[in-house]
This record gives C-alpha cells, sequence and structure tokens, in this order.
C-alpha cells in the first residue's frame, strides 16, 4: 500500500523559518508529524515534529549516528568529523568516557565563582553604555572563556579572532569560502595541540591536556579523533550556551512580567533554576538535534522512513508541542515540570549540560540586575538570527539601557 500524501508546508511559513520557526513546527505537528524534505541529488531528510516521537527516536538504536552510512553527505569541515556526535557505539562510548570527567557536576560546580567573576568583569566594561549588544559584549566572550578555560587553551587565542574561525565552520563567513574557513580551523587546531605536546602540559591539568595524553600514551584516541573532539567541544561548549544565554535575554525582554519575577521580592535560587529550564525549553538553542540516519526501515505516522534516510530531530518544535507542556507558546519561569529536550535524551544528552544550566543560572541575575531597565534596540522581528544547521541563535542583540 503507498505511504498518504504528505501536504506541503505554505510558503509564507516557510519563508520566515530561520527569524521564527515556531508557526512552522506547529504546522508540522498538526499535518504532517513526519515530513519527508526530498530534494534532487540529496538524500530524503525527515522532520519529525511531535515531543513523543522526538524523545522515541533520541534512545532508538535504529537511528545511527555515523554520517558514512549517507553516500555523499558532509557533516562537518573535512578531518573534524570522528568525534562522539558522528558516532555509534562502542566508539561513542569510548570517546565519551575520555571526555565526561571534565563535565561531571561536581567539577563544574567549581567553577561558579570564575563564571560570576568573568561574568562582572565583562559588565563593567559596558555599565557606561547606553547601547549594548549582549552577544558581543557578553554571551560570546563569557561562554568562550569558560570553554577555553576547561580546555586549556591560551589566554592570547581566548579572543574574538578564535571565535569566529569557529563560528565560520556552522554559519557564512563574509569574504571568506570554504576552503579558507577549514585551513583557518586546522591551523587554529594544529596550535593548540602542539602547544600541548611541547610545554608537556599532558597530564590532566585541563581537558585538551588529558585527550593529547590519551592520543600520545595510551593510543586510546587516533590523531583525526584528537583533532575533531577538540574542534566540537570548542564550538558547541561555546555556541550551544551562548545561543541559551542570548534566545534567553530575548525572551524576557519580550516577556517583561516574567523577567520581573526573577527580579522581585518571591525570586530566588529555585525560581532561577526553574527558569533556566524554561528558557532552554521556550527557544531552545538547539534546534534540531544532531546528524542521525536509519540504519533499517522505521514506519512512523503512516511513513517509512528508508534505510540510509536522514532523520531530522525537531528539538524546538517538541519543546513546543501542547501534547507534552500546557500554554506551550507561553513563557513561564515558574513552570514545573519540565521535561524538555532541549538538552537531548538518552546515550547522547549533551555532555555540557551541567555547565550551560550553571552559566545560565550565574548570567540571567547579573543581566537583569546590573543592565538595569533596557529595551530592545530594534524591532524583535528584525533581528538577525544566523542560519546554521543545527542550532538556533541570535546574531546580535542589540539593547538600549533606559
Amino acid at each position: 500500500m503507498p505511504a498518504p500524501t504528505v501536504p506541503s508546508p505554505p510558503p509564507d511559513l516557510l519563508a520566515v523559518r530561520v527569524q521564527d520557526p515556531y508557526p512552522y513546527f506547529a504546522w508540522l505537528r498538526r499535518h504532517a508529524p513526519a515530513h519527508p524534505d526530498r530534494r534532487d541529488g540529496r538524500p530524503t531528510v525527515w522532520q519529525i515534529s511531535r515531543y513523543a516521537d522526538v524523545r522515541a527516536l533520541l534512545t532508538d538504536v535504529r537511528l545511527s549516528k555515523d554520517p558514512s552510512r549517507v553516500p555523499g553527505y558532509v557533516p562537518g569541515p573535512a578531518g573534524l568529523n570522528r568525534h562522539l556526535v558522528h558516532a555509534d557505539p562502542p566508539d561513542h562510548t569510548r570517546l565519551r568516557t575520555l571526555v565526561n570527567a571534565a563535565f561531571v557536576p561536581r567539577r563544574i560546580a567549581e567553577l561558579e565563582p570564575f563564571i560570576a567573576d568573568t561574568a562582572n568583569r565583562l559588565l563593567d566594561r559596558i555599565e557606561q553604555h547606553t547601547h549594548v549588544d549582549v552577544i558581543a559584549a557578553f554571551a560570546a566572550p563569557l561562554t568562550f572563556r569558560m570553554i577555553c578555560a576547561i580546555l586549556g587553551v591560551p589566554e592570547e587565542l581566548d579572543n574574538a579572532a578564535t571565535r569566529h574561525t569557529l563560528m565560520a565552520t556552522i554559519a557564512p563567513a563574509p569574504g571568506r569560502g570554504p576552503a579558507r574557513v577549514e585551513g583557518d580551523l586546522h591551523a587554529l587546531l594544529d596550535i593548540l595541540i602542539a602547544g600541548k605536546r611541547a610545554s608537556g602540559e599532558r597530564s590532566g591539568v585541563d581537558l585538551l591536556g588529558a585527550l593529547v595524553q590519551a592520543s600520545d600514551d595510551s593510543g586510546a584516541m587516533s590523531e583525526e579523533e584528537l583533532r575533531s573532539t577538540a574542534y566540537l567541544l570548542l564550538l558547541v561548549g561555546h555556541d550551544t550556551t551562548m545561543n541559551l544565554i542570548g534566545n534567553g535575554m530575548l525572551a524576557l525582554l519580550r516577556n517583561p512580567g516574567q523577567a520581573a519575577r526573577l527580579t522581585g521580592p518571591g525570586a530566588g535560587p529555585g525560581l532561577v533554576t526553574t527558569a533556566v529550564e524554561e528558557l532552554l525549553r521556550y527557544d531552545s538553542p538547539v534546534r534540531d538535534a544532531t546528524f542521525r540516519c536509519a540504519a533499517e526501515p522505521i514506519s512512523l505516522n503512516g511513513q517509512l522512513i528508508g534505510e540510509g534516510d536522514i532523520v531530522s530531530l525537531l528539538i524546538g518544535s517538541a519543546n513546543r508541542d501542547e501534547a507534552r507542556f500546557p500554554d506551550a507558546d507561553r513563557l513561564d519561569v515558574g513552570r514545573t515540570p519540565n521535561d524538555h529536550l532541549a538538552l537531548g535524551y538518552g546515550p547522547h544528552f549533551c555532555i555540557g549540560a551541567a555547565l550551560a544550566r550553571l552559566e545560565g543560572t550565574v548570567a540571567f541575575p547579573l543581566l537583569l540586575e546590573r543592565l538595569g531597565p533596557v529595551q530592545l534596540a530594534k524591532p524583535a522581528d528584525e533581528l538577525p538570527w544566523r542560519p546554521a544547521r543545527v542550532m538556533r541563535g541570535l546574531a546580535a542583540l542589540p539593547v538600549v539601557r533606559n
């Protein structure tokens, strides 16, 4: 029996999908919860939009994380795709074990004073400014400083130029073609890894040193896996939390009543904790789960996903599913329970989840307190969003202090 015909999404929703994907996601959940995107010369991509389906498939062993199963698919920069996000067991288990120790909640909690000090120093610099870009002046440098500290990146490389080298791999870089972008990235990784080897910092003092040691001394990680893992951690350790802070501040500015709850007399650590979870859910920093493809045919919602088809699990849509979250399009910083999927679920749950949550817990109260009353410097529908494949994040968040 042929599969039922799948309706096509309205063009007006597709046109604004980068700026505001949520009406498009709502349409998918209602009309095409397993929607195939078929284009000539490209593998079929199935968009899965309902919470129950996304959560179930995040742990489904019929989905593979290995991009080599899809002929012609290019997952990322050449030579930098042998990392835990693109691996099935046992390789995924091995690589994740090598990284895990640096991100256990106890070790991350010890960073709280350093995060608060760094955040306050950044806010000191902009305290006298009337116009502020929250991304460039705060979210980007804060989150990059934290992942640099964990990895052991030298202070002289903790700068905007290094960040731009990383971010150019997932979003267009004006005047820099793919070959230049990849060349700059490989050069950066050469410097970082060679520096660890030359200095002898390979005894677990920092994560990158420990990974170099695993590669050189025990052979637990190949050179390509080492370089790929360093790239992955630098990128997602920065990008995910930067998006959380930017998207979250935008949500609070557009919902001043909710922001007031975090600064009023009833505010406290408990409310801040639930607020961070709600901000993760409401405008998730990871819009689509990372790469997965069908290792065998899968039947879902009356459709047949073929072996080798790409399966895009729409985290942003699942987190706005009315069947799971009452009044899902409303921001509620006190929402409980809140079983969102912003940081994944199952064996590929975000390894940096504790860091992202802690940075958000520190950053939002400080921003609201020290910036004082602010408003958007331009209408919300004119804010620039980065057209990345997986992430959802603002390129800039300009505000005016009152």
